[in-house]
């Protein structure tokens, strides 16, 4: 057994494995995570100057894109050292930060998603009483919550994992330090852990992901009822950004916490893992900049464009 006292590193596995794609990995990587960080500035620079953004809507864009920032930050300069060159190695110190990080900004991502989930629904289904209800200092409640609760699970699931009784090997089947991994290199008990991860994925991730569904579905209840194409039309754009985001972000992250117990499962869920850790954080900005006009204008505005420039 590893003594957990000791500064014993780990080696991460990662895609060794395939070692013909470690360097396009590389470059994929590279990338994605150049995008990712031009991306996610470029929306907190845009929802702090332009004034047309100061709305609930961009205030949680916001701090999803400063989420994203972080965390992709937290494992990718990592993962490029692992795959670029021979020595894939993490220290003790260095896995249990990636982890207690990782863990706190997965968790929050999940709530802050269905937070916005609930601004949607309020702006379909009761725009009459939005500034009301969506006002400012609730924004800043229940983003305050989303970041409190991804903190408190990361201080409850972190120490227990690293306590665990690790197998002299060191070998870390993944690209970076996750609990389900750990649990696979315990050469111990790990019932608790198992039960534990289960717990917090059925409250962190299944509830969050339910809480959206019926959001959404009580938005298609409400869109049904309008007999307008522009009614229809505008429900869809105010809607369509974040339903793709969710759906890319919890099919990977159940992917990867919920999958059964076998080898094919654990070998797609690293892929998956990567798209968790590197894919989502990337697409984000896209897929929120392509599909929204607000957006667009305040970059054009940024560039000191008029809006009909685009056209000349």
């Amino acid at each position: 057994m590893v003594n957990q006292s000791s500064p014993v590193g780990f080696l991460l596995l990662g895609f060794s494995e395939y070692p013909h794609l470690e360097k396009i990995l590389f470059v994929v990587v590279l990338c994605s995570y150049i995008l990712t960080l031009l991306g996610n500035t470029l929306i907190l620079l845009l929802s702090t100057l332009d004034p047309r953004l100061h709305s609930p809507m961009y205030f949680f864009l916001s701090n999803l894109s400063f989420l994203d920032l972080c965390f992709t930050t937290t494992c990718v300069p990592q993962m490029l050292l692992n795959l670029w060159g021979p020595t894939k190695t993490i220290s003790f110190l260095g896995c249990s930060v990636q982890l207690f990080i990782f863990l706190s900004l997965g968790t929050t991502e999940c709530i802050l998603l269905t937070v916005m989930a609930f601004d949607r629904y309020v702006a379909v289904c009761q725009p009459l009483h939005y500034a009301t209800i969506i006002h400012p200092r609730l924004c800043q409640q229940l983003a305050t919550v989303a970041w409190v609760m991804g903190l408190v699970q990361s201080i409850v699931q972190t120490p227990p994992t690293l306590r665990l009784p690790f197998c002299p090997h060191r070998q870390i089947d993944d690209f970076l330090c996750e609990v389900p991994s750990l649990i696979r290199l315990s050469c111990g008990d790990t019932t608790f852990n198992e039960i534990q991860l289960a717990v917090s994925s059925v409250i962190l991730v299944v509830v969050p992901l339910s809480l959206i569904l019926v959001s959404y579905g009580a938005i298609a209840r409400a869109v049904l009822r309008i007999n307008s194409a522009e009614a229809w039309k505008k429900a869809f754009g105010t809607c369509s950004s974040h339903l793709i985001v969710v759906t890319l972000f919890y099919s990977s992250v159940i992917a990867v916490y919920l999958q059964p117990k076998n080898p094919y499962a654990q070998e797609r869920g690293k892929f998956f893992g990567l798209f968790y850790a590197v894919g989502t954080p990337t697409l984000n900005p896209l897929i929120y900049t392509l599909r929204n006009k607000e957006v667009k204008r305040a970059f054009l505005k940024l560039l000191g464009k008029n809006e009909d420039s685009k056209h000349t």
